[in-house]
């Protein structure tokens, strides 16, 4: 690699970490809001309000399709057809290699991705050749550990011819979705273009020559004026600023912003990463006109067309589906053992004080969304705060004996593993603040301009923020600011074994009570 090419991907670098550290830093400059959306561009919001499915995840499921349906038809062919000295259970080890083996070479012969399943015929013969091969190889392997009688070979070509044809089957049906899919939008990526005039159109021009192209553009949102942006760019509308770009995506389910300006305009770039990092979604650099060329890990492509991966959604397809099974899985344990403690909780709470057991508040959830939190209720009912904007302090006259000392072990947070089944909140996550929540006299989103990044993902029972001591009251902007380095030092480097560890400590750490009230 060269010089220049060296500096190029430190120029990269260099722009992410700028948009982090500014955002993190807060500087008095207005980034993350956003303005309310015109009447045409909330209609089309509203065509974009249901979700797709995502190509890895569907990719994934077909790989353990074809996994399973191996080893059933190996064990079907026993059944039928063997008589043999070969027991069950060696069959049916047999037909795990055998599954575990073909989804192995198909993945290696390039037979999972999207063009390769959406073509009907084209990969099929290579499919056959890998088929035959793993299962050949499995039989000579058979062979010399074991003699091979006639009934058993039998059972094996009875195998290979079905296990081949529900190969071929399969795949040519799959083909088949996947083109429905992307015609009824259910398959599709979606793309809102950033920046209009020439550079957008040349770009959806080339993207639509892609025979592959799974990138649905759902419209254009530029602050430029007419002549250096018009209304309309290559048949796509433009569907206001972006400002209102931040409340579309709210609304929407996109998958990807794509900034279609010339990589030199940095200055601009950076501006408008400043405002759009907040949103979960994929961040990308049209790069088909660019000259500079960057480390091809860099990049992503839709056929020909190269894009500069500058952001990408965190915890994304099957990463999320690990995390949501892995919250269930501990939310029904912990449901388990404290069980008891909140029961005795309830009783406490309504044999001391008049009103209800539980209290429901109103917090920022994922991407921005309002969502309803669930409690013990720790204060007098005709006192109580549902908007949360008068925070609790010490020795709040607000608060009832009980629910000090809940508050103080944090015993009101246990009602919140049902938002966790329920699937607004998750376990381990940035801790989802009330939507009027203030540092004094100032909402959050103002004392720091990365605030909003903390809600691209799902926000948690507990937080990497909580175990290290970022708890409690907010009663000057440095605590909602570290809070949110924490939070987004989460996102960044977010894994099963850190949720584990920070599960891990919560309990320890909870014996630290000092601003919590």
């Amino acid at each position: 690699m060269n010089k220049a090419e060296n500096n190029d991907q430190f120029d990269l670098e260099t722009l992410r970490k700028q948009v982090s550290d500014v955002n993190r830093r807060g500087d008095g400059t207005e980034t993350t809001s956003s303005e309310p959306l015109n009447d045409y561009a909330r209609q089309i919001a509203e065509q974009f309000s249901d979700g797709t499915r995502t190509p890895s995840i569907m990719i994934g499921q077909f790989r353990l399709i074809e996994f399973l349906s191996q080893f059933g038809i190996g064990l079907l062919s026993f059944l039928l057809w063997v008589d043999t000295e070969e027991t069950i259970a060696m069959r049916a080890v047999a037909s795990l290699c055998v599954g575990a083996l073909l989804v192995l070479a198909l993945q290696t012969a390039d037979c999972y991705t999207i063009p390769a399943l959406r073509a009907r015929t084209r990969p099929l013969p290579k499919v056959l050749l890998t088929w035959t091969v793993v299962f050949a190889a499995m039989v000579a392997i058979i062979a010399v550990v074991s003699p091979v009688g006639a009934a058993q070979l039998h059972s094996y070509v009875g195998w290979f011819v079905v296990g081949g044809i529900f190969l071929l089957g399969s795949r040519f049906l799959l083909a088949y979705g996947i083109r429905n899919w992307a015609r009824n939008g259910i398959m599709e990526r979606r793309a809102v273009l950033v920046g209009g005039g020439q550079p957008a159109k040349d770009f959806i021009r080339l993207l639509e020559q892609q025979p592959d192209n799974d990138i649905r553009i759902c419209g254009i949102f530029d602050d430029r004026g007419e002549k250096r942006s018009p209304s309309m760019v290559a048949g796509y509308p433009k569907l206001g600023t972006i400002g209102e770009l931040v409340e579309f995506a709210r609304l929407t389910r996109i998958d990807m912003l794509i900034i279609a300006l010339p990589l030199s305009a940095e200055a601009r770039i950076l501006q408008l990463l400043k405002k759009l990092w907040v949103l979960p979604v994929d961040i990308r650099l049209a790069a088909h006109s660019n000259r500079l060329r960057f480390r091809p890990r860099a990049y992503s492509h839709v056929g020909s067309v190269p894009m500069l991966d500058i952001f990408n959604k965190p915890i994304r397809d099957w990463d999320s589906v690990a995390k949501r099974c892995f919250d269930i899985f501990f939310a029904v344990l912990a449901l388990a053992v404290v069980w008891p403690i909140m029961l005795a909780t309830a009783l406490a709470i309504k044999t001391t004080s008049p009103g209800p057991v539980f209290f429901m508040q109103k917090r920022h959830g994922f991407n921005n969304e309002v969502i309803n939190v669930f409690k013990f209720r720790s204060m007098y009912s005709n006192m109580s705060d549902p908007t949360g904007k008068a925070a609790v302090t010490k020795d709040d006259p607000r608060v009832t004996p009980v629910g000090r000392f809940i508050r103080k072990t944090s015993i009101d947070e246990l009602p919140q593993l049902f938002n966790v089944l329920i699937g607004n909140l998750s376990l381990v996550g940035p801790r989802p603040h009330a939507v009027l929540a203030q540092a004094r006299d100032r909402a959050f989103g103002d004392v720091v301009e990365g605030y909003f990044a903390r809600h691209r993902v799902k926000p948690g029972v507990t937080g990497w923020a909580q175990i290290n001591g970022w708890r409690g009251e907010v009663d000057n902007d440095d605590k909602i600011k570290f809070r949110t380095a924490y939070d987004l030092y989460y996102i960044e480097n977010w894994s099963l074994w850190f949720d584990l560890k920070i599960l891990f400590l919560t309990p320890f750490r909870l014996f630290n009570t000092e601003n919590a009230y």
